[in-house]
């Protein structure tokens, strides 16, 4: 007589099946765009816009909020499962791209080349560890906020309460963990980039940052809100959601 798989083990298995069918029940644009954008934050995030003794920027935060509204989105229409797997493969790309830089540096000897890949390995090693955390946080507040709109989940009221304060606090969870992580442990590292942030600056950046975030979003927010209506009337993701979509609604 077979013996019963547990219900983890039976749970690993489905990963695969959950994570194909999502990829081909989602648009392929917002794939790429939310893969493109998380690079792109990391290529961006070694040059710095502002540089005081109490705060600092980098250029990330010119595309950073991109992700973070398509992961309100893709929570709304999805659920937060699915949010979760997208931003796991967006971590594994970024991995990737991590190990070709350190790679490429070491394989290659050329000043042009070390200035644009040297050291970048810890940037996306960070940026990795900072956006699963962020990620998972912001997909499971925007889940739980939700449930608070049982009268009118499809609302905009509903949509904005969830999306603002899941993207606020997971934000600050995001700059500040990988601040600290890209400008503060890892230039310990002979081999990592060496560009060293305070404390305060990366304490004052973490807090600007999600501010100015979360103001992006607000305004790029009806683009989200019309999404997931759209979605919904064209029934766009109906496979995925019928079988491991979150049942909220």
């Amino acid at each position: 007589m077979r013996a019963e798989e547990s219900p983890g083990l039976t749970a690993a298995k489905s990963i695969p099946a959950m994570t194909v069918c999502l990829l081909k029940s989602l648009p392929i644009a917002v794939t790429v765009i939310f893969i493109i954008d998380n690079l792109l934050m990391n290529l961006l995030a070694g040059y710095s816009i502002i540089s005081l003794p109490w705060l600092a920027l980098n250029w990330a935060i010119t595309v950073s909020w991109i992700s973070f509204l398509i992961l309100d989105i893709v929570t709304k229409r999805f659920g937060p499962g699915a949010a979760n797997v997208l931003s796991i493969i967006a971590a594994a790309c970024n991995l990737t791209a991590a190990l070709l830089c350190f790679a490429l540096s070491k394989i290659f000897s050329n000043p042009a080349l070390d200035l644009l890949l040297g050291g970048q390995w810890s940037v996306f090693t960070a940026s990795t560890v900072a956006f699963i955390l962020s990620a998972i946080l912001n997909n499971c507040l925007n889940a739980l906020i939700g449930r608070l709109f049982r009268k009118d989940p499809d609302g905009k009221a509903a949509y904005a309460a969830r999306s603002f304060v899941s993207t606020f606090l997971s934000q600050f969870t995001d700059n500040f963990t990988f601040l600290f992580l890209a400008f503060f442990l890892f230039p310990m590292i002979p081999s990592a980039l060496q560009v060293t942030w305070t404390i305060p600056q990366i304490l004052g950046c973490s807090a600007v940052c999600a501010v100015l975030e979360l103001v992006s979003e607000i305004v790029f927010s009806p683009i989200g809100y019309y999404t997931v209506k759209k979605w919904k009337e064209k029934n766009i993701g109906s496979a995925y959601i019928e079988k491991y979509g979150d049942k909220e609604e």
